[in-house]
């Protein structure tokens, strides 16, 4: 499509996935990431090994200096930025009464204020142009809420109900918002369980197995293309039938 789309947290199994999805249809491809260089670096020479453009871009995305400086050398490279999928997150497994302010804090930020950011810095070339399109990777637990993942549960809500919002507010300047919530990725965050807990969870799905990165990769590139041209506000879960 010939735009400029931006992947937060792009060195990570979704986010990588994203990212060759969407430079397979000619998006150029802006690859963030902000503690994984390597990773990123060996996924824009997969790019453009693939012939697409892309570049890395790294920076911490809970400080607005960092997200100003990162959207203006992307702008700089690539061109103003079409598409933003805000995708960088962490995870947390704890009992409510033993999540530290700190660890409250850091989910909190990495998940849901990186969003902000990011959002807030690339609105106004969208508004300007009267065209955008913004996806956020929230999760089912953001729907339903996770045991021992409060915290996690309340950014990824947060992040639908931001989704929702700015959805009514942006619309009238053509901009789309939307939301994946994902449900089990087999992904680094769930690569520590063993292979019994893996084979449960795969059974307790209703399409018996756990997803895969380019499972969501395959709602990101639907919501950005121009077959969504009429969606906005919607929240795709992406989670083989677990929550319904």
């Amino acid at each position: 499509m010939n735009q400029t789309t931006l992947i937060s947290g792009a060195s990570g199994g979704i986010g990588s996935a994203c990212a060759l999805a969407l430079a397979r249809r000619g998006d150029r491809i802006a690859v963030h990431c902000h503690r994984h260089p390597e990773a990123a670096e060996a996924l824009v020479s997969r790019i453009r090994d693939l012939g697409g453009q892309a570049g890395f871009y790294r920076g911490d995305l809970t400080r607005q200096n960092e997200v100003l400086a990162l959207c203006r050398d992307i702008a700089g490279d690539l061109g103003p930025i079409e598409v933003l999928v805000n995708n960088a997150g962490a995870a947390g497994f704890a009992q409510f009464q033993d999540i530290e302010e700190s660890d409250w804090d850091h989910i909190l930020d990495t998940n849901l204020k990186s969003a902000y950011l990011l959002t807030r810095a690339v609105l106004p070339g969208m508004i300007a142009q009267k065209k955008g399109c913004i996806v956020n990777i929230a999760s089912m637990w953001g729907q339903v809420g996770g045991s021992c993942e409060v915290h996690y549960s309340a950014a990824k809500g947060g992040l639908i109900a931001m989704t929702k919002a700015l959805a009514k507010e942006v619309g009238p300047s053509g901009i789309r918002v939307n939301c994946v919530a994902p449900g089990v990725i087999d992904t680094v965050m769930i690569r520590d369980l063993d292979e019994n807990a893996r084979r449960a969870l795969a059974e307790e799905t209703p399409l018996r197995r756990l997803g895969e990165p380019r499972d969501v990769a395959g709602a990101v590139l639907f919501l950005t293309g121009e077959d969504a041209s009429f969606v906005t506000g919607q929240i795709l879960g992406v989670n083989g039938g677990l929550i319904i």
